[in-house]
């Protein structure tokens, strides 16, 4: 997501940095804030927030590839895309990386991702060349690819607003040549077919763990203070068909950037104050704190019990009792 959302919160990371939630390990305040009962299945009341990456400008896409044993996250602003491996320093993956943003794994374990610069969405092939999934529909160029999940039938889905034109550190300045913003599916088969078109700026999006429902981020009030602030959720047919959406829950202030869920199917949303936990009935279960205002998460480590969170110049990491989706 770009950056333009979060003038208007700073107020909230302040006062985050204000109750001791400062980069590294979590100090006197407590990270974990239960807000109905069940958030205790989620995550211990005394989990510890580490801080594994402290170096970047905007940290984005974080993705756990078990291959390479790791966390692959982008920096947009800085252009590049780096590997973390449990218990050491990040190195560099690929650099530059065309304003890479969000990334995901295909059916096969192979890293797909969507690049701001280029306004496409590519995958890395195993001898490591890139190979271009999507970068036009209906003849046109596409906006600028800002987040991707894999689909359950090996169909990759991503979203296209139109932040990586906006701003000039994160992609180059362009007019959009599609007409709206929409969620598209690359089917396996290579088509690119649109599949959610009532949305103003779609952003992140993950998939419940049965496969048959799409939750998909709109981020508009971050380009218009009287844009939409939800969360909305889709149900998607067999045929990798979606029917119509609704609002799944709406946010009081700030917007909801990248989502993620467990194997229980809660979700899990990355907003201005920390990241949401909300049951699959929407139940606002609780949040954790970060310091900064978070942009992405991911489940990752082996057993898929550590939760790993970029927000700002740095990457985080809390150890979960939930399991993520797939693990």
């Amino acid at each position: 997501m770009t950056d333009l959302s979060r003038r208007g919160v700073l107020a909230g990371g302040l006062a985050l940095a204000g109750a001791g939630l400062l980069p590294g390990r979590a100090g006197a305040a407590s990270v974990v804030q239960a807000m109905a009962p069940g958030f205790e299945a989620v995550v211990a009341p005394d989990a510890r927030l580490d801080t594994l990456y402290s170096d970047g400008r905007w940290c984005e896409g974080p993705c756990w590839v078990p291959r390479l044993g790791g966390l692959v996250f982008s920096d947009t602003r800085l252009n590049r895309m780096s590997l973390l491996r449990d218990g050491g320093r990040a190195e560099p993956y690929r650099d530059p990386s065309n304003n890479a943003n969000g990334s995901c794994l295909d059916a096969q374990g192979r890293l797909v991702t969507c690049e701001h610069r280029t306004r496409r969405v590519v995958r890395e092939r195993e001898d490591g060349s890139i190979e271009v999934l999507a970068d036009r529909f209906e003849g046109k160029r596409l906006n600028a690819p800002n987040d991707c999940a894999l689909g359950p039938d090996g169909a990759i889905w991503f979203t296209d607003p139109v932040f990586g034109i906006r701003q000039p550190d994160e992609g180059l300045m362009a007019e959009p040549e599609q007409a709206m913003r929409r969620v598209y599916r690359i089917a396996p088969d290579g088509r690119v077919e649109a599949r959610v078109e009532d949305m103003d700026q779609p952003n992140g999006l993950a998939f419940a763990p049965d496969g048959r429902t799409l939750f998909v981020a709109d981020a508009g009030g971050g380009l218009n203070p009287e844009g939409p602030r939800e969360i909305r959720v889709y149900s998607v047919t067999p045929d990798g068909g979606v029917e119509a959406g609704r609002v799944f829950a709406r946010l009081e202030s700030g917007v909801p950037d990248g989502l993620e869920t467990d194997a229980d199917g809660r979700l899990y949303a990355a907003c201005e104050d920390g990241v949401r936990v909300f049951a699959p009935d929407c139940t606002l279960l609780g949040r954790i704190a970060t310091p900064t205002t978070p942009a992405n998460m991911t489940f990752g480590g082996p057993d898929g019990r550590r939760l790993f969170i970029t927000a700002g110049k740095a990457v985080h990491a809390i150890t979960t009792r939930a399991r993520g989706r797939g693990f």
